[in-house]
């Protein structure tokens, strides 16, 4: 039985924090990028989920394109 790889970080290096104590780059807060490196895959799928909810409130999501070029 394989081991599954590791969630990769979603650190796009545009490292700086907000107001809020969240990073402009990734949209994560500085608690979840201290502890990414101990969290499960579980954790980080979490925190990824919560990234992209951050991003579309501020209106700064960039999704996928589907087969008809919109935005996912």
């Amino acid at each position: 039985m394989s081991e599954q790889a590791p969630v990769r970080s979603p650190c796009v290096s545009i490292c700086a924090l907000d107001d809020h104590d969240i990073c402009i780059g990734c949209q994560r807060s500085g608690m979840e990028i201290a502890t990414w490196g101990r969290m499960s895959n579980a954790q980080r799928y979490a925190v990824l989920q919560r990234c992209e909810s951050r991003a579309r409130m501020q209106g700064l999501w960039v999704g996928a394109a589907n087969e008809k070029g919109q935005q996912a």
